[in-house]
């Protein structure tokens, strides 16, 4: 890098950045795309700067990160079922298996043979829908315990996601603990990311322990979703998030993207926390609108302590099926350009490019590679990560 990029701050990078395309235009520009230079063929970003509020520190707890377990496994699910535009409640995986093979299933015939045991009989679904679904063996899930310290020192907890097997998520949280918050009502509400399969199907797993939590969900989802809501045996309040930015606790707040994603999904909610004296933090669940987005909407919408990006956790979606292409390497470049202080990757960040992230000697905080998640360039399975606190 020459000099004068070196000298060019991250505020004037923001103000060049914040208009550019967004997207799939993204992953097609070149590094000049991101650059400082590029702000002077646009005009001033003009910053909306609301006020979420402050909290002491937030700690992320990696319930599982791991969605899947082999990613040909899927890859070929998807494609020998039609694609990746194609509804993915239609393909037969668990738990709306309904014995009729790849690509021909339905919600309406998978949920009739489970749902008179949910929530509270899972082991039994689960078995049952183990013997009429495509790859149930493949089946793990994305969940996140965020507990946020609030100023006066009161602690707050919120599940972010609640995974996709039934099986696999009621081990992880017991494993974590969360199965005895839940049932302590010590968790205060679910929130759904999105409605793929990975992050949402595994509901009843958390309703088993509660089911009155109060859950947020992102405008947009189908009516599968709804209804999967419903029929999981929920009894609290559902709260459907509106594009845009959404308080919930002093210095906690959601923000919806509303983009169309894979597998017929529309609408992604992510966190962002204001910590004192430190900065902004954004937990995502898969970022599917992209890291680029993501800061930069932080950037335009939020005001936070010392104008400093101060960290990152969750899927980032930039590689999550090892394909790697020469145009991912502007995102890697980008990412820097943030000046974030702690980066937490996992789940569909994609193992290369979370290596690609440690080469370029980002402040990665590592993982163990327990609980079956693979690289320690990962927080895994079981794995913490703190902000304004050590863990």
């Amino acid at each position: 890098m020459s000099e004068d990029k070196k000298t060019l701050s991250r505020r004037d990078f923001f103000k060049g950045a914040a208009l550019g395309a967004l997207g799939g235009t993204i992953l097609s520009m070149g590094a000049y795309s991101y650059s400082p230079l590029r702000k002077a063929f646009l005009p001033e970003v003009q910053r909306k700067m609301t006020d979420i509020g402050m909290c002491k520190s937030i700690k992320v707890t990696n319930i599982s990160e791991t969605s899947w377990f082999e990613n040909s496994v899927l890859m070929g699910d998807i494609k020998n079922a039609g694609g990746l535009l194609v509804n993915q409640y239609s393909y037969n995986w668990p738990p709306f298996g309904d014995g009729n093979g790849l690509g021909k299933g339905s919600y309406e015939s998978g949920i009739a043979k489970i749902k008179h045991l949910l929530p509270n009989n899972l082991d039994e679904a689960w078995a049952i829908t183990e013997k009429l679904s495509v790859s149930p063996l493949n089946a793990g899930g994305f969940a996140a315990l965020v507990e946020v310290e609030e100023l006066d020192g009161r602690k707050r907890k919120f599940l972010l996601d609640s995974g996709w097997s039934y099986q696999w998520m009621d081990e992880c949280f017991k494993r974590e603990g969360i199965d005895e918050m839940l049932r302590n009502r010590e968790i205060e509400a679910l929130i759904i990311s999105h409605e793929h399969f990975d992050h949402f199907w595994g509901i009843p797993v958390t309703y088993k322990y509660d089911p009155t939590i109060t859950t947020y969900i992102p405008d947009g989802f189908y009516p599968e979703g709804l209804q999967y809501i419903k029929d999981s045996g929920h009894q609290g309040k559902v709260v459907t998030v509106k594009p845009g930015l959404n308080p919930i606790v002093p210095g906690l707040a959601t923000f919806v993207f509303a983009v169309p994603i894979i597998c017929r999904v529309y609408g992604e909610q992510a966190i962002y926390a204001n910590v004192k004296d430190h900065g902004l933090v954004s937990v995502t669940g898969c970022c599917h609108f992209g890291i680029v987005q993501f800061a930069e909407t932080a950037y335009k919408e939020i005001k936070y302590e010392n104008d400093q990006l101060y960290g990152i956790y969750g899927g980032l979606h930039i590689s999550p099926f090892e394909d790697w292409d020469p145009k991912y390497d502007d995102l890697v470049l980008s990412l820097g350009k943030y000046d974030f202080q702690k980066i937490g990757c996992n789940h569909c960040t994609g193992l290369l490019c979370a290596k690609k992230f440690v080469d370029a000697g980002y402040p990665v905080v590592k993982g163990t590679a327990r609980h079956r998640s693979k690289e320690t360039n990962y927080l895994g399975n079981g794995d913490k990560i703190g902000f304004g606190i050590d863990v």
